[in-house]
């Protein structure tokens, strides 16, 4: 089934091309992700799609009835709102379908009548539609998975990762039947983006998506569209065989190019030739000739990030933290840790959000205070500190004087200096980016600025605070290159499963109250480590409930744990339970039959919402009796 139809969109900023005649579908389990450089559109691409920008020109259809939601990059919220409230304002759309249900029903109560019927039987419609029967359910479960617990917080004092579950947990509240996400895995911490990864990878879930996570790309994306140089390409198959399959259309257009400059110069000699009286068959062969030509100059050739630092030289002595301890009040973020580091080291960082991995980073830099205990750095080492923060800078300010502010030549040591614009050629920012104001830049780009500024003061102790967010895939390549060559030591806090297995030979996890633990590995190392512990204590449950029930049998039962009246009703409410679910299910799809008998339909909205009561009522006590069986 088509949900979704693009012809010939086109969208430009200034004289920029951002893409051009694209089009393309999207069918229903769909699970596409859009991949490009910084900076070539993907995010203005998903605002048109959502109709929050408008294109130049094309068209953007979707199928009759079809729900659309758009997760953004950066959550865009009222501050001066309260949790509640901003829920409250997102589901303005709802709150008007449910309370048009409720002021048809009273009319029908106290007005009954064929109009009365009619209104209810369309409020009931919209009902379904929206699926607002149970929301209220949904939405504590939702909240309640994305750790948002206090409603009365304002906006204004979240954190990203807070805003971005916030964000992600509206945007899925509805069931949309097509997601655009756009960095969903951005600032979340890695129990949430395993859990998003199972979620998106149910059949009936449609979306597509902008990630640079690429386990999420290989393991729930069944369709990758790579936007670029303003044309559309798509693959069939995860993001590793997207890599296979890209690298063998280049191969052929390469050898298309080759063989249209061949024929190019040979058609060059023959104009040159050519007389000045032209046949209407000379006339063809020149026009054929500018095709040609075109073809032998369409090769581009992507601009790679070349990361480089004039590595300095390390003393016996690196970083030494002893007995340190910080807290937040009554938030203890980190207890009594001690480590030496040594040469060479590559530690990754990982735990939830909140439980103090950027306040480690924080206190080695020296940025705060350690409530107790003792940090020393060796003379010789020069931290190079990537925040998750960023720097500020102004947006009226050219990116050449961004980093002429730091340094106009760079010393490279026995490969001799750079200019700040040469430094910035390599870090992909061309001589007319350069000169561009930084309020351009796409997120990706700024980050890449950023990254420059950190480089540029050749530290020997690089400190990375999710330095994968907001990058595109070449660029996270070329970064995991420079750091699995970097001599340096690194320490290194991020959500991306695939960077972390590829840099990292150890990590510290934080585990909460204060306690971090050293784990000798990478990311996928840990995470089955989780996965036997886990195991083995399903295990030990078993093995103790064996040896309980074993000895239980031997003593004589005074009282069962279920009586025989219980145990009747215990069996009684399962098939009350699964009875009540077939009649809803069977009342819906009468609703959506199309009928016009009014009065049935008002009968039928009418006992689903009896049924949704009684399951939620039966559910309860089938609990409370599954505890004590």
């Amino acid at each position: 089934m088509n949900f979704l139809s693009v012809e010939k969109l086109d969208k430009h900023i200034a004289e920029l091309t951002l893409f051009s005649e694209l089009n393309f579908g999207i069918e229903k389990g769909d699970k596409i992700a859009l991949v490009a450089k910084n900076g070539a559109g993907k995010s203005t691409l998903l605002r048109v799609l959502a109709k929050i920008e408008e294109p130049d020109s094309g068209i953007v259809t979707y199928r009759s009835g079809i729900r659309m939601a758009l997760l953004p990059q950066d959550p865009d919220f009222y501050e001066d709102q309260s949790v509640a409230e901003l829920i409250k304002s997102h589901q303005s759309g709802l709150l008007e379908v449910t309370n048009e249900y409720a002021k048809a029903l009273d009319i029908q109560s106290h007005k009954p009548g064929r109009e009365a019927e009619e209104a209810l039987a369309i409020a009931s419609n919209k009902m379904d539609l929206h699926q607002a029967w149970d929301h209220e359910r949904r939405l504590d479960i939702l909240l309640q998975r994305f750790n948002i617990s206090d409603q009365s917080q304002q906006v204004s004092t979240l954190s990203g990762g807070q805003k971005k579950r916030l964000s992600l947990a509206m945007t899925l509240l509805d069931n949309p039947d097509i997601l655009l996400l756009d960095e969903p895995t951005n600032h979340l911490d890695l129990e949430m983006i395993e859990w998003l990864e199972k979620y998106l990878s149910q059949s009936h879930i449609t979306f597509i998506m902008v990630t640079h996570d690429r386990y999420f790309l290989d393991r729930v994306c069944n369709q990758i569209m790579e936007l670029s140089y303003g044309t559309l390409y798509s693959y069939t198959g995860n993001y590793t065989s997207f890599l296979l399959q890209k690298a063998e259309r280049e191969e052929v257009e390469r050898t298309e190019i080759d063989k249209a400059r061949k024929l190019m110069k040979k058609e060059q000699e023959w104009i040159n030739r050519m007389p000045k009286a032209r046949t209407h068959k000379s006339k063809s062969r020149i026009d054929s000739f500018e095709k040609t030509k075109e073809k032998a100059h369409s090769l581009k050739t992507d601009k790679e990030l070349k990361l480089q630092v004039n590595h300095t030289r390390i003393g016996g002595k690196i970083l030494e933290m002893k007995h340190v301890s910080k807290s937040y009040g009554d938030n203890l973020l980190i207890k009594d840790f001690s480590y030496l580091f040594k040469k060479g080291e590559r530690i990754g960082i990982v735990g939830k959000n909140g439980v103090g991995k950027s306040t480690f980073l924080k206190l080695i830099t020296e940025k705060i205070k350690a409530d107790s205990g003792t940090i020393s750095s060796g003379d010789t080492i020069v931290y190079g500190h990537y925040s998750q923060e960023g720097i500020q800078i102004k947006e009226d300010q050219r990116v050449i004087d961004v980093v002429k502010e730091i340094a106009e030549i760079i010393p490279q040591g026995k490969e001799g200096s750079l200019t700040a614009s040469q430094l910035l050629q390599l870090f992909m920012f061309t001589s007319e980016m350069q000169n561009q104001v930084v309020a351009l830049l796409s997120g990706g780009e700024r980050r890449r600025l950023y990254l420059l500024t950190v480089l540029i003061k050749n530290p020997n102790f690089l400190i990375l605070d999710e330095p994968t967010n907001d990058l595109d895939l070449m660029t996270l390549d070329k970064l995991e290159e420079f750091l699995v060559n970097y001599k340096g030591c690194l320490l290194l806090v991020s959500h991306d499963r695939y960077f972390l297995d590829h840099t990292i030979d150890h990590m510290f996890v934080f585990e909460g109250e204060g306690v971090v633990r050293d784990f000798p590995g990478n990311y996928s190392q840990y995470r089955a480590s989780l996965d036997a512990r886990e195991n083995m204590r399903k295990l030990d449950i078993k093995e103790e409930k064996r040896k309980i029930e074993a000895s239980v049998s031997q003593v004589p039962q005074v009282k069962k744990k279920l009586t025989y009246a219980e145990r009747k009703e215990y069996e009684k409410l399962e098939i009350e339970i699964e009875t009540l679910e077939k009649e809803k299910s069977d009342l819906i799809a009468f609703m959506d039959s199309g009928t016009r008998d009014y009065e049935k339909l008002t009968e039928t909205s009418e006992r689903i919402s009896e049924i949704i009561e009684l399951v939620d009522e039966k559910m309860m006590r089938w609990l409370e009796l599954e505890e004590l069986a």
